[in-house]
């Protein structure tokens, strides 16, 4: 009995070292990563691997460009493809989420609810799939990356690593591969081209659009209209600001 004992509180300590490692290790890496490119995801390892399994040659098209060097056409395209709440959210869409499980639940077509912070650690950190060890290991990250990073930081490394064709990782190679020219000159037009194949960049194209991209692209366009052709950073910020006190302002 004695020896049991002794043997369950070595397990407990080796799996609380081990879970202490994880933690540290994690924060580490997401602190890291706020200022020091990623210059390759498990996404990109993964494809490269299906792609020799099925005997095609593996291609793998990714450059890394800071924020400043991605038209910001495309980084609103992508808010209003992907996240309308972006600039809102701490990483977690919770209306969507509730939307999203009662059409499920209705039996309609299935419907996400991640939002770009999401797939932003989900491409990083993590590898593609949809069991709950996953899903957990998503919110986590999500938070971790909320805390560290700023939302242009987010975006930066979103626009960076996201999947935007076979192959095509990153806002500078889906802008040299689509439009021969570099993410900085993308208009309006390419920008929501690009953003309308993210659901599934491995069947749509960009550039001949189709008739259903054609579709989702001028709906993007059209909600990239309702927000001005413009995404500001610090709108929400702003606006948690609380307000100074005239009589207090005259004091000063």
């Amino acid at each position: 009995m004695q020896l049991q004992l002794i043997l369950i509180i070595k397990i407990l300590k080796f799996l609380l070292k081990l879970f202490l490692g994880f933690v540290i290790l994690s924060v580490v890496s997401v602190i890291i990563f706020r200022w020091l490119p990623i210059p390759l995801t498990p996404l990109m390892l993964i494809r490269c691997v299906e792609q020799k399994s099925d005997g095609k040659k593996m291609t793998l098209k990714h450059d890394w460009v800071s924020l400043e060097e991605i038209s910001p056409k495309l980084q609103l395209a992508v808010v209003c493809s992907e996240d309308q709440n972006y600039l809102k959210h701490y990483g977690f869409d919770w209306g969507a989420i509730k939307k999203a499980r009662k059409a499920n639940e209705e039996g309609k077509k299935l419907r996400g609810a991640s939002t770009i912070s999401q797939q932003t650690a989900k491409n990083v950190f993590l590898w593609p799939g949809r069991s709950y060890v996953r899903k957990g290991f998503e919110v986590y990250f999500t938070l971790l990356i909320e805390i560290f990073w700023s939302k242009e930081r987010i975006m930066e490394v979103y626009l960076n690593s996201i999947e935007m064709g076979n192959g095509v990782y990153g806002a500078e190679s889906a802008a040299q591969h689509w439009f021969k020219k570099p993410a900085i000159k993308l208009n309006k037009d390419e920008s929501a081209a690009i953003a309308s194949v993210l659901p599934n960049p491995l069947k749509y194209i960009a550039n001949p659009a189709s008739g259903y991209i054609g579709k989702r692209k001028a709906w993007i366009k059209q909600q990239m209209s309702f927000w001005g052709n413009e995404l500001d950073y610090d709108k929400y910020n702003d606006e948690d600001e609380k307000p100074v006190n005239k009589s207090q302002k005259k004091k000063k």
